[in-house]
């Protein structure tokens, strides 16, 4: 939502992170190096996928071997009934990917929404990549409402706009995003390449980040009926 007071920060990766790079932990470390203590706690996400038992594990595997101390939360063998005490208590959320549209219905329906956006407001990290990217906007483009294709979404709207993850890795991304712009189906917004993330601070596009040094964000807008497109240029984490 434009115009929060929100104090926390949302890092949306168009790909990337522990699941797609699990060699290259770059973005893991730049989200976990946004929260100032040393063992910050993480709390992954995992409902878009159906919360699949091999993307926990890997998680686990993968965090624990970060300076963090990392948890999951399942909402098909919640640990608590307090799940709202269970997240607060978290520096971190990170949401992985699957289906988006399942994922918010799910979310919603056990309160998860309200509660993200409470942690949001006291300055809680959020982060995420493909669904647990486009989640925060006011729409994302996925494959989740049409079996096979590619449509518009509206999400959560804690950010502006419209987000449009794995742009250079799917061939079908960036065509899809500039006609449901050209239609006037979703809004302006921005387009990041496998291993950029748009780093937010409160509703307010703050950085842009990369693992891999040739990754490109865009800004994708309709100006006068016509699809324009201006190239970001991250910053490179693995420089220096």
């Amino acid at each position: 939502m434009a115009g929060t007071a929100a104090t926390g920060q949302i890092v949306a990766m168009g790909g990337g992170g522990f699941s797609m790079e699990p060699e290259n932990p770059l973005l893991d470390r730049y989200v976990l190096g946004l929260v100032d203590r040393p063992r910050p706690k993480v709390c992954f996400l995992p409902t878009a996928s159906g919360d699949a038992a091999d993307y926990v594990d890997r998680f686990h595997a993968a965090f624990a071997g970060l300076p963090c101390e990392p948890s999951h939360l399942s909402l098909f063998s919640p640990p608590t009934p307090d799940l709202r005490s269970l997240l607060l208590a978290q520096d971190v959320v990170y949401v992985g990917g699957g289906n988006t549209r399942n994922m918010l219905l799910l979310w919603r329906e056990w309160g998860i929404d309200a509660v993200l956006r409470e942690m949001w407001t006291d300055g809680a990290v959020l982060a995420g990549l493909s669904a647990g990217s486009i989640c925060w906007f006011e729409a994302g483009v996925t494959d989740s409402v049409i079996p096979g294709g590619l449509a518009a979404l509206p999400c959560l709207g804690f950010l502006p706009g419209s987000n449009c993850p794995h742009y250079d890795g799917e061939a079908e991304r960036r065509p899809a995003y500039h006609r449901l712009l050209a239609a006037g189906e979703i809004g302006d917004g921005y387009a990041a390449d496998d291993g950029v993330a748009l780093h937010y601070v409160g509703d307010r596009l703050m950085r842009i980040v990369g693992s891999r040094s040739g990754a490109r964000a865009y800004r994708v807008e309709r100006r006068d009926g016509k699809v324009v497109e201006s190239e970001l240029v991250p910053d490179y984490l693995g420089a220096g």
